[in-house]
């Protein structure tokens, strides 16, 4: 490579001086040609002008990305894109600075580093700046495992061979690589060849001259640079590798004494493995980048195999594709912490792991522990716990674990057999620090701790009492614990009891009962049943005189309260009700009015038409008449109109001329409507409800069967007119088979004459009230992102080509009104929730044509269910919500309602964001069935009062 590249510059100063001489003897031209070299100059001066602006432009984007990174120095695609532009304009010291200050932040591809590398070997002259290559190249070889880089790597040392141990460092390079990727089963093979190349070019050095006998200390060195030739072919064979049998035939070719039987068998086992992995090798080679379901199967077959080496080789191989993975680290790293246990390789793997994935809290957790499995120094351990605090992580939880596994580390190192050690103030000192950060940093970037239950400050009290015997300290912690907005909570005081039944005295433990009665607000029942348990164990008469007497008082302003609360609640809806029974009451007259009003119209319409067709039936009585067309006369057979519906004509009435189109198809429908009206010719099981279709959609039948029929044959479709016979917008369409409702049920959202066609499953509402269709998930969904404030102009390919970069995406999705128009707002999936989170970092704020966007991680708004007239409210609606802690509900689920107002809860469904949506039954409904009626707002009040 060194030789090549020297060529390379030789080959460039002789085109340089080439140039030189022509440029020299342009000069001398006649005077003819100088006139015609003054355009030509003309010419080029304009070049240089445009050359000197594009430079201009260039250098002005380089210092605004360069500023860009001054901000924030995490910004990958602004690294590339730099480094990408001083490459362009040749700066080769800014270009190497670039490439420096990115490497020391991210690991770099393949392809950046082989970049980076042929430009560093290019510029290398002379013999000392080899060893600056070398540390590149080790650098290079640490952040993935390439095998196209080991094979520079190696070639490239080549080069130096003549250097004083240079073939030795030569030899080594090899070993390293074959080492390293000598079993990846597409691109190891080239690195064994390179080796065996390599040892041949020196046995050609050790060879005599033909005809020359060689002495004894030539044939000893020949002999062993034979054996080691020997050596790498069995080696290579042992190995399964594609294409291994064109190896075998040249060991054939090239072994005077033909293959050893042992040799023979490892082949043979080699070649059998190599079939085994050949379905993945090939279902890899026609995949799509990254090819992470191809990968996971792969390592899940090698995990079954059990060869260490082998699932190593596969895991590097998935990760070198699948950087940005941080389960595939995480699971990588699993693996060698539980099986092979070599402590360079698993921490040199751990530290990888972060620097591809530092937004994720479970890699760092993971190396601070393997660092201390390995006995890693104190600093070592404290300066890794650093970097994860710079990471930047999404959620203020994860800097809660971050700092509990930190903790624990510290926690570990104390001797707490002696009363002070430096260990142990360093623990305290973390602890105050690790609370000091919750509550500035954390707080500030998330507007939360992350910590509402003071889980750090409970372990540090438990630590002060268990270990230290300090209970001083311990209570001191608790009360800045419920200071925090924690002494409401129940479960709360029951820790704090309990710690202090544990490690303190009776006379604290009733102290803490005494105020957890007075400030409980969640569970008081429950609290004052503890305190009364205490002290019929432990306490005196007067003890329990005056538990009883707190308790009944505490109890008996609880009862006031809840009374109070829910005869606001009962009038509040008592007034709702009346508000809602007026509003029916006057729609409900409004609605009266109109169909009277409009029953007149229509009556006096029907009569006067009646009357028309009537003069009309009398002047041709013939079976059919002739309607004049422009130019052209169209004959119509008349029938006997039944009504669009079966209804039979009245008496004496004659059906008029033929109206509109849309009447023309819903006349000339009748016939087959009627048919279709019978329940026996339907199965809803075969059909799909079709909605939001124009009602100028002519033809609706003949072009939905068109749309239709390649999901299946089509048994009927059956479009829904009105009573003036145009078109209401929706029909039901049955197919033949079952199999045929999925494939169209794909057809949802479809356009169709600009309007979005919604398919949804064709649902008797009368045997099932309660079926609802959303195709969309309802929860959070951390591989999906929110967009708001797109323009409307935003195509869906606008929008992956502004998303691709962050991410593999697998669908996008405008939102649009039932017209067809868009909203301006977009889901966009990507393949896992890394992903999605990295691209709400990116994007969020982003301008687009001129609209700033907002990101979001998916977190659909709660869909409340309409109240229907008729309905009641349920029970929990009228009852003051129960507030719990952030601890959940607390330990004994005891329910603290009344006996004499329980009540069957209604069934609630799930829906977004983890609530629960009430779901009301018509009280009409009840009654008719004969279940009892439900109680009013005022009932609830009158006998909650009562009470």
């Amino acid at each position: 490579m060194a030789a090549s590249s020297n060529a390379e510059q030789t080959q460039l100063q002789d085109m340089e001086e080439e140039d030189a001489g022509m440029e020299e003897r342009e000069m001398e031209s006649d005077g003819e040609e100088e006139e015609e070299e003054g355009m030509g100059v003309e010419d080029s001066d304009d070049e240089e002008d445009d050359s000197s602006e594009d430079e201009k432009e260039n250098e002005a984007e380089i210092q605004r990305l360069e500023e860009q990174l001054s901000i924030n120095a995490f910004d990958y695609n602004c690294h590339v894109d730099l480094i990408k532009l001083l490459k362009q304009e040749g700066e080769l010291f800014r270009l190497r600075k670039a490439r420096q200050k990115m490497s020391e932040l991210f690991p770099l591809t393949e392809e950046i580093w082989l970049d980076w590398l042929k430009d560093e070997i290019r510029l290398t002259e002379e013999e000392p700046n080899r060893e600056k290559v070398y540390e590149l190249f080790e650098r290079a070889v640490n952040d993935y495992i390439c095998p196209d880089i080991w094979l520079e790597y190696a070639q490239y040392s080549i080069g130096g061979m003549g250097s004083p141990g240079g073939i030795d460092r030569v030899r080594a390079i090899f070993e390293r690589a074959v080492t390293a990727v000598g079993l990846h089963m597409t691109k190891g093979q080239t690195v064994w060849e390179a080796y065996r190349e390599f040892e041949n070019a020196i046995l050609s050095t050790v060879q005599p001259p033909p005809g020359r006998i060689p002495s004894h200390e030539e044939q000893k060195l020949l002999n062993t640079q034979l054996e080691r030739i020997h050596t790498l072919f069995r080696r290579q064979l042992a190995v399964p590798l594609m294409d291994m049998e064109a190896t075998y035939a040249e060991y054939e070719e090239w072994s005077e004494h033909g293959v050893p039987e042992t040799v023979i068998h490892q082949y043979k086992k080699a070649l059998q493995q190599m079939e085994k992995c050949k379905s993945f090798e090939e279902s890899l080679m026609v995949a799509e980048p990254p090819k992470l379901a191809e990968y996971q199967g792969y390592i899940d077959f090698e995990l079954k195999e059990g060869d260490p080496a082998r699932i190593q080789i596969t895991f590097e191989r998935t990760l070198a594709e699948n950087c940005l993975v941080p389960d595939m680290w995480a699971k990588y790293t699993t693996y060698l912490d539980r099986q092979l246990k070599i402590k360079d390789l698993v921490l040199s793997t751990h530290e990888r792991a972060v620097r591809n994935c530092p937004w994720t809290m479970g890699l760092w957790k993971s190396y601070l522990l393997a660092l201390e499995r390995h006995g890693a120094d104190h600093q070592t351990v404290s300066d890794v716990f650093e970097k994860a605090l710079n990471a930047g992580f999404i959620q203020a939880t994860d800097y809660v674990e971050i700092w509990q596994a930190y903790l624990d580390y510290l926690r570990r190192r104390v001797d707490f057999s002696r009363e002070s050690s430096k260990e142990l103030e360093e623990l305290r000192g973390a602890f105050s620090r690790s609370l000091d950060y919750m509550k500035q940093d954390v707080e500030e970037r998330f507007g939360e701790s992350g910590d509402p239950s003071c889980i750090i400050m409970q372990i540090w009290a438990r630590i002060e009492a268990l270990h230290c015997k300090n209970m001083q300290k311990a209570r001191e912690l608790w009360d800045n614990i419920m200071t925090k907005g924690n002494a409401k909570f129940a479960n709360m005081w029951l820790e704090y009891y309990n710690l202090e039944r544990s490690y303190g005295d009776p006379i604290h433990c009733r102290k803490a009962l005494h105020r957890a009665v007075q400030c409980t607000s969640d569970y008081p029942e429950h609290v004052c049943e503890v305190l009364l348990t205490f002290e019929r164990v432990e306490g005196s008469l007067e003890d329990w005189d005056v538990a009883v007497q707190k308790t009944e008082t505490r109890l008996n302003r609880i009862n006031e309260q809840r009374a109070k609360v829910a005869e606001k609640e009962a009038n509040l809806a008592r007034q709702e009700e009346e508000r809602a029974e007026q509003r029916r009451k006057a729609k409900s007259d409004k609605k009266t009015q109109k169909k009277f009003q409009k029953g007149t119209r229509t009556g006096e319409k029907r009569k006067a038409e009646q009357d028309d067709y009537q003069d009309e039936w009398n002047e041709d009585s013939a079976p059919k008449r002739h309607r004049g067309n422009g130019d052209h006369t169209t004959d119509e057979y008349m029938e006997t109109e039944t009504g669009l519906f079966g209804r039979n004509a009245p008496p004496g009435y004659k059906p008029g001329p033929p109206g509109n189109k849309k009447v023309q198809q819903a006349a000339a429908a009748t016939p087959q409507r009627q048919k279709d009206d019978n329940p026996e010719l339907r199965n809803d099981n075969t059909s799909v409800f079709i909605s939001n279709l124009a009602y100028t959609l002519e033809e609706p039948e003949s072009k939905l069967r068109t749309l239709f029929e390649t999901c299946g044959a089509i048994t009927q479709i059956r479009p829904v007119f009105s009573n003036k016979g145009t078109f209401k917008g929706y029909c039901y369409v049955q197919f033949e088979s079952l199999v045929s409702v999925p494939e169209a049920l794909k057809l949802d959202r479809r356009e169709v004459e600009g309007r979005p066609m919604f398919v949804s499953p064709c649902v008797d509402k009368n045997k099932n009230p309660d079926f609802k269709v959303f195709k969309y998930n309802t929860s959070m969904e951390k591989h999906k992102i929110f967009i708001s404030g797109l323009p409307f102009s935003c195509t869906k390919e606008q929008l992956e080509e502004l998303c691709k970069s962050h991410g593999t995406i697998k669908e996008v999705r405008l939102v649009t009104y039932r017209s067809g128009k868009p909203k301006g707002l977009a889901y966009v999936e990507f393949a896992d929730e890394t992903q999605a989170s990295q691209a709400v970092l990116r994007m969020d704020g982003m301008d687009v044509e001129g609209n700033k966007i907002s990101v979001a991680i998916s977190n659909p708004p709660r869909r409340n269910m309409m109240d229907k007239p008729g309905t009641s409210r349920p029970m929990s609606d009228m009852m003051p919500r129960q507030v719990y802690g952030s601890r959940g509900r607390g330990r004994t689920g005891l329910s603290l309602l009344p006996r004499s107002l329980h009540r069957h809860s209604a069934p609630v469904s799930k829906v977004e964001n983890g609530t629960a949506a009430e779901q009301v039954t018509a009280s009409s409904a009840a009654n008719a069935a004969g279940e009892p009626k439900p109680l009013s707002n005022s009932d609830f009040a009158r006998m909650l009062l009562n009470k």
